[in-house]
């Protein structure tokens, strides 16, 4: 459907847009994370496809494995990591009002793109 998007971290891919939805192919290189960050319009559901990940929502902490997946309510910050040396591939489906990446609130990132306020 589209092309790979690179980012810092890896690249995603998005796979399926409709009204209301949208499902993402996220690679995340060995060793790399995603920014901690929120979503006003949006919630996520994520499922590991390839390798493992650590994902923070909140104050909590999750280790998922292939086949193992998690739901990131709306609102709530959350981060994906990959700890690992290999790579980490998720399925991540988007249900919401507006589904595009102007509804991200950076908390903290490695690569330096906080949102300011």
């Amino acid at each position: 459907m589209s092309k790979n998007i690179n980012k810092p971290w890896g690249w995603y891919e998005n796979l399926n847009i409709q009204e209301g939805y949208l499902v993402k192919k996220i690679f995340v290189k060995p060793n790399s994370k995603l920014s901690l960050q929120s979503h006003k319009f949006r919630s996520e559901h994520w499922v590991v496809v390839q390798g493992s990940a650590r994902i923070v929502i909140d104050e909590n902490s999750y280790d998922l494995g292939i086949n193992e997946s998690i739901y990131v309510p709306l609102g709530s910050k959350h981060r994906i990591e990959n700890t690992s040396d290999k790579d980490l591939i998720l399925i991540e489906v988007q249900i919401g009002d507006k589904l595009d990446e102007e509804d991200i609130y950076r908390y903290e990132d490695i690569y330096g793109r906080e949102t300011k306020l």
